[in-house]
């Protein structure tokens, strides 16, 4: 009798344990609204374009992209780091805005042609990106966000 009910407690905990698996992963595959993201090669593979053949620029997503490159070491890449979750909470329904370690993902700095920290890229869903290199304020963050990604005119 004790095996039956050792053997029922361990199935239950194994369908509990699927079923809780299979419905996170689920959500794992959806980009979250107002964080900013971790990036990886991978995932810019997936869903931004091919970084091996960046010179016919192909925007794979649905939405505009804002990606913070930055490395730990960094003083002004921490200064940054703030003002870009603020702005993913901001611009949560209009953009998705993504962080890339410049030192855990070399090959993806490098086909980008990432020299300096912070870069800050914005991707719109249609035209080529733009660059803000170093640390720039909100304000100047916004402003791009608004002409370049959202095509609002200056004012």
């Amino acid at each position: 009798m004790k095996r039956i009910l050792l053997l029922v407690a361990l199935l239950m905990a194994g369908i509990i344990t699927y079923t809780f698996a299979y419905s996170q992963g689920d959500e794992k595959n959806k980009p979250e609204k107002g964080v900013v993201i971790q990036m990886n090669g991978d995932l810019f593979l997936k869903d931004i374009t091919d970084y091996n053949n960046i010179k016919e620029w192909k925007f794979k997503g649905d939405k505009p992209v804002v990606i913070d490159f930055y490395a730990d070491w960094c003083g002004p890449c921490r200064l940054v780091a703030p003002l870009m979750k603020e702005l993913a909470k901001e611009y949560e329904d209009k953009i998705i805005i993504y962080r890339v370690n410049v030192d855990n993902e070399k090959e993806l700095a490098t086909a980008l042609n990432i020299q300096s920290l912070p870069t800050i890229l914005f991707i719109p869903r249609k035209g080529e990106p733009q660059a803000i290199i170093g640390s720039a304020s909100k304000d100047t963050f916004k402003q791009a966000i608004e002409e370049v990604l959202l095509k609002k005119p200056a004012k």
